[in-house]
């Protein structure tokens, strides 16, 4: 009944407001007013196109939980980090027992590290572990252009996590906001845009707020890629009180990430995943999750039942450079990338005996051609010969462009980019002729310095790959009918040439 007086009242509402319309009725002096409250409404209750609601994922152990329960079991490779962060959840899970020590709680955990090593997974798995109430949040949701809009949806968000805790019975919520280096960035960065910091200091308020004694305990986990650009306030001790580094996993975490991924896969028996691992360095977990899908999408494609080693090479291929390219290249292109690729593989094969793996001139989406490398053991710290010789390794196509074609090609330029990168690598790490220098370091000067190293580099190379001529020919026409090279037939040629393994320095 109240729905038809509903209806009935609205109806005549608007046949009242037609009827003063056709009989010259002058509604102008209310058309501002109206105009006014109507935007006013928009903006506070974030509806229509202006200001899209602001709705947080609400996740804890529920049956409808629109994210998948994940447990500290099913993340593999960050045993470290998983061991600081559990160490961060004590005092929502044993809040008892914590307090009988005098810990005091810790109000935010900063997930830090490269992109796809499991931030956000760890704060999934965070929920179940402490049967928290878990709200989701992008760092994006909260700044827009309307004053006062990402402050609010800050207060927002506390409130709801309490009130849901409150609801449900839970004495804590962890409030995870993804990508917070768009929320927390620098104040005084956006001088045209008081928002962001209006934001940012909102955030800084209802953290400081959270109490020990209230009835719900709150724990804020942040994740970003880019903690350098995070506002100081907010890393202090009483806010983000531990950064947690995910790091990339190393040969046993990405043996373990592979075998948590290949349990639904059926693999055949020649499979080796201990020599994936070894394969795939700096590879990330998402990265190894994209590695066995694509591998068994090949099994997939030849109407096979079991996911081969061959399938797992192919993959690893497809992850690093892109699915095989149908684009036609020239003869006089398809020549040039052939001794390209060749100059790249007998330099690495003399810096490290046994190194390459294969040759290919099959081109794929990034790259014309490319030599495939034997796995080596994870290195975290380089001397100063073997950042030489990685850069020997990088310029050695270019350079075998020039003595046989009399010029280079732009097909080098990632390569020169890369010898780049390494040359500055040494400057600052005080290996370079300027000895220790300073991070102020002048632009000139760490230009010269860059092109000196290289440089010298480029010429050793030259000089000994103008002794190889015969051998960058003979491996050059093998690709060029054969489109690839294994390693083993590759150090035969050598072999048979009878080079020497040391490259002058």
């Amino acid at each position: 009944m109240k729905k038809w007086v509903r209806e009935g009242a609205v109806g005549a509402g608007l046949a009242i407001v037609i009827l003063a319309f056709l009989s010259g009725f002058d509604f102008s002096f209310i058309l501002l007013p109206v105009s006014m409250l109507l935007l006013g409404g928009l903006i506070l209750n974030g509806r229509g196109g202006l200001s899209p609601r602001f709705n947080v994922n609400a996740v804890g152990n529920s049956e409808n939980s629109s994210i998948p329960k994940v447990t500290f079991d099913d993340i593999g490779g960050q045993e470290v980090a998983k061991r600081e962060f559990l160490e961060a959840l004590a005092f929502l899970k044993e809040s008892e027992r914590t307090s009988r020590l005098g810990i005091r709680p810790l109000k935010g955990v900063l997930l830090t590290g490269p992109p796809g090593t499991g931030k956000t997974l760890m704060a999934k798995a965070a929920a179940n572990y402490t049967g928290s109430v878990f709200l989701a949040a992008s760092g994006s949701e909260f700044v827009q252009m309307y004053a006062g809009v990402g402050a609010n949806r800050v207060r927002q968000l506390f409130k709801q996590a309490r009130s849901m805790a409150e609801r449900e019975g839970k004495s804590s919520a962890i409030i995870f906001i993804d990508e917070i280096d768009v929320l927390g960035a620098k104040r005084g960065k956006n001088v045209s845009h008081m928002e962001y910091d209006q934001t940012l200091n909102e955030l800084l308020t209802q953290i400081d707020g959270i109490r020990s004694e209230h009835s719900v305990r709150v724990l804020v986990v942040g994740a970003t890629n880019r903690k350098d650009l995070l506002d100081p306030a907010l890393l202090r001790p009483g806010r983000f009180d531990r950064i947690v580094q995910v790091d990339l996993p190393d040969k046993a975490g990405r043996l373990r990430i592979l075998e948590i991924h290949s349990v639904n896969k059926p693999l055949a028996p020649e499979v080796d995943l201990e020599l994936t691992a070894a394969e795939t360095t700096g590879f990330s977990g998402s990265h190894l999750e994209s590695l066995l899908n694509e591998a068994a999408i090949s099994a997939l494609r030849d109407g096979r039942e079991r996911i081969s080693q061959t399938d797992i090479s192919e993959a690893i291929e497809k992850v690093m450079l892109g699915e095989k390219s149908n684009r036609s290249i020239q003869a006089e292109e398809r020549e040039r990338v052939a001794y390209h690729e060749v100059g790249h593989a007998i330099i690495s094969e003399h810096v490290r005996p046994g190194s390459v793996a294969s040759i290919t001139i099959t081109p794929r989406n990034q790259a014309l051609g490319y030599i495939r490398q034997n796995p080596q053991d994870d290195q975290y710290l380089y001397t100063k010969d073997q950042l030489l010789d990685s850069i020997k390794v990088c310029v050695a196509g270019a350079v075998s462009e020039e003595l046989i074609f009399g010029q280079r090609s732009t097909g080098a330029a990632g390569d020169i980019e890369q010898a780049t990168d390494l040359a500055k690598r040494m400057v600052f790490a005080g290996l370079s002729h300027l000895g220790i220098v300073s991070t102020e370091l002048p632009a000139g000067e760490l230009h010269d310095a860059i092109v000196q190293i290289i440089r010298e580099q480029e010429q050793n190379v030259k000089d000994f790959l103008t002794n190889k001529i015969e051998l960058m020919k003979s491996a050059a026409k093998h690709l060029l009918a054969e489109e690839s090279l294994t390693g083993e037939a590759f150090r035969t040629m050598i072999e048979t040439c009878g080079l020497s393994v040391q490259i002058s320095s």
